[in-house]
């Protein structure tokens, strides 16, 4: 058995940046998998672009941050930035590489085979095509385009973050002059993907190439030596010191502006592109090197998502997948509140409706005895009907009180909105707290009943955004416990002032001491191992590295107990490595639905206990979050999420399962039952449904119909 010191050695670890690259190579391995619908893949090939672009936004900036501010400190697997940031460019190389081999060689192919030509350069298109481009050109993109020169006049101008654009050299006709620099943005207000006649099938192309193909038509006293596309990736980390924030709405608002000119940190061009060109790009916009990306193929594949809603193809998607059933417990028609009052509400989001949680805010809204609502909001969606219910229940003379967390990252400027709305309509609204995130998930339903004051609690693992809801796997529970009751009125009044009580009954808050409570978890599973008592550990989440509770793991797992991690995302952890992590089984699910809800299971000698969170097990969630967990103690609740956990644990179709070299792989299914937990819990969610309309069918009283005249 391994000392206790020995557990922090940096070899124990993975370098969290690696390791992320390593979940976008699982969700690319979804669109190599032959096996899935064409525009599956082409989904799947989308979202790993739209992951690197964060990663970069994100990961990446902070470590260049760190490497130009002199920071050498090493990171858990014994790394320093300019270390991770070496391999992490190497990596993401490789993987754009992959990207690119499944576009061309892969997916272009059968869109071509299955009647969707997608025309790669313009100088592919036919007589009649090309002139089709050229009036299409001239009627719906010539004059929303800006053309910019750069001379001695004009400066190089600002190249916003994630736009694509078309560098070009010109000359003057008249033969005068050097080469100079112009540059045209494809405008993101005009769609991307352009149909064009076909004589069979269909064909479409890139704005980019018709915007290329008429260039000239853009400087008309010049020549155009080359155009190609090109587009950069900028530093969107916000610098905001809360403690000096005057106004922390302004402040954030002020810094948002600033993201379109951090320091660009990743430079893609077409492959090809003309060297003087090139160095014109690369100069002026201070990119090394390393961080040039040529691309054999249409810059910034996003695109495809777009691609993947297009009429005419229903064939090529996948529609096994249904979700969005009813909750038995919670029938359209029913009270709410005396739905809950009856009993506690486990709901699983995608494959149950979110429609309920809406519900209670709806029905809270316009109750004469709701006296109070509180909500935490993290991101909403776009037109949020939870915000129309708040504006109406503050509207309907309630006190309400939301807290909008300003720095939720991306989501910033859609929560100034909604927070300025709902200001206006009368709520109290709180900003966050300083230096901390609140990503806690919950709302408080204050109502004055016969037998005094009740309280509505919803919790859940997701965020309150209705849109999503139908995309993320969430847990969301319903109670109005006295006790869970009386800690969401703690945890609000901690929110808006300074109280907090000196003692909880169910929750465990970040960061107070949900870590603290976490590691005491896994000690006792680790003493009940240590007695020869039943010791086992199921944990569901998206992501692990936080150091202690990894050592925690660690320990507990030499002591012989049996550790099943669900990770989708980042896992810092080495699984099956002797005499440290033996025990530890580590497996991603990649799928249909992005694995979101956390859920934690501690055996406790045959006593076992269940609880959902908000957090991952990562220092920002344990440390400078505002985080819940709470407890799942109804029998017939602990047993759904068992078998949440039970099926995900089953999975051999869309389960990577992490090795001892610590690559993944999928799951070897010689000798093992084909299971897909995603599909058999639309198919359990339909059956609960449709048995519950049965059920309702029964009670309905019809009488016969007399067939004698």
């Amino acid at each position: 058995m391994a000392e206790k010191s020995e557990f922090s050695k940096a070899e124990y670890y993975t370098n969290r940046e690696l390791s992320w690259l390593l979940f976008d190579k699982r969700v690319l391995s979804e669109a190599e998998d032959k096996k899935l619908p064409l525009f599956e893949r082409l989904k799947f090939l989308s979202i790993s672009a739209s992951n690197l672009d964060e990663f970069f936004m994100v990961r990446v900036a902070s470590l260049k941050d760190m490497v130009n501010a002199g920071y050498t400190k090493k990171d858990i697997a014994g790394l320093t930035p300019k270390e991770q940031l070496a391999r992490v460019n190497q990596k993401t190389h490789e993987l754009v590489k992959r990207q690119y081999a499944v576009y061309n060689h892969s997916l272009l192919p059968q869109l071509l085979e299955n009647g969707l030509r997608l025309v790669g350069h313009h100088e592919e298109l036919t007589k009649e095509e090309a002139a089709y481009v050229d009036s299409y050109f001239e009627d719906n993109v010539y004059s929303v385009l800006t053309p910019m020169a750069v001379d001695s006049s004009r400066p190089f101008p600002l190249i916003r973050n994630k736009t694509l654009n078309i560098g070009a050299l010109v000359k003057k006709k008249s033969g005068e002059g050097d080469l100079e620099f112009a540059t045209v943005q494809v405008p993101s207000v005009l769609s991307r993907i352009v149909s064009i006649p076909a004589k069979e099938g269909r064909a479409v192309i890139l704005l980019e190439e018709v915007i290329e193909r008429n260039i000239h038509k853009l400087f008309l006293n010049y020549d155009i030596v080359c155009a190609y596309p090109f587009r950069i990736m900028r530093n969107a980390g916000l610098l905001i010191e809360e403690e000096e924030a005057g106004d922390l709405l302004v402040e954030i608002e002020k810094q948002l502006k600033k993201r379109q000119w951090g320091q660009a940190i990743r430079l893609e061009v077409e492959e090809g592109m003309d060297a003087r060109l090139l160095k014109i790009i690369q100069n002026e916009l201070h990119i090394g090197g390393e961080d040039i990306y040529p691309i054999g193929g249409p810059l910034d594949i996003t695109f495809l998502i777009k691609m993947y809603g297009m009429d005419g193809f229903d064939h090529l998607r996948e529609h096994s997948y249904k979700g969005d059933w009813p909750v038995p417990e919670l029938p359209e028609d029913a009270d709410i509140f005396s739905c809950i009052r009856k009993e506690d509400i486990l709901m699983y989001h995608p494959y149950q409706t979110f429609e309920p949680v809406v519900r209670f805010i709806r029905q809270a809204a316009k109750d004469p005895d709701v006296l109070a609502i509180k909500q935490t909001l993290y991101r909403v969606s776009g037109n949020s009907p939870i915000i129309a219910a708040l504006e109406q229940a503050a509207d309907n003379g309630k006190q309400v009180s939301v807290l909008v967390e300003l720095k939720a990252r991306f989501d910033e400027e859609n929560n100034i909105v909604w927070a300025r709305r709902l200001e206006k309509a009368g709520c109290h609204v709180i900003y966050g707290l300083v230096g901390l995130k609140t990503h806690s998930k919950i709302t408080l339903v204050v109502r004055r009943e016969e037998n005094g004051i009740r309280r509505y609690v919803h919790l859940g693992t997701g965020n309150y955004n209705d849109s999503t809801a139908r995309l993320y796997t969430d847990i969301g529970l319903l109670t109005c416990s006295e006790t869970i009751g009386e800690d969401a009125t703690a945890v609000f009044n901690m929110l808006s002032g300074y109280s907090e009580p000196r003692s909880w009954n169910k929750l465990s808050l970040a960061p107070l001491w949900l870590k603290d409570r976490f590691r005491y978890l896994i000690a006792r599973e680790k003493e009940h191992a240590i007695h020869g008592r039943p010791a086992r550990i199921i944990a569901k989440m998206n992501a692990l590295c936080d150091k202690d509770i990894i050592e925690a793991l660690y320990e507990a797992s030499t002591a012989g107990v049996k550790i099943e991690l669900i990770i989708r995302g980042i896992c810092c952890l080495k699984a099956g490595q002797p005499g440290i992590s033996e025990n530890i089984s580590v497996r991603s699910i990649v799928g249909n639905y992005l694995e979101h809800a956390r859920i934690f299971y501690f055996e406790n000698d045959g006593r076992p206990e269940y609880y959902c969170a908000s957090a991952d097990w990562m220092p920002r969630n344990l440390d400078r979050r505002v985080e819940i967990m709470f407890p799942i103690e109804k029998p017939e609740l602990q047993e759904k999420i068992m078998r949440i956990l039970e099926y995900q644990l089953r999975d051999t179709v869309k389960a990577h399962i992490l090795l001892p070299d610590d690559t993944y792989a999928k799951v070897d299914r010689r000798g093992k039952e084909k299971f897909n937990s995603q599909l058999t819990f639309c198919e359990v969610a339909q059956a609960c449904a449709r048995k519950q309309e049965e059920a309702a069918d029964r009670r309905i009283f019809i009488p016969e119909t007399s067939h004698n005249g």
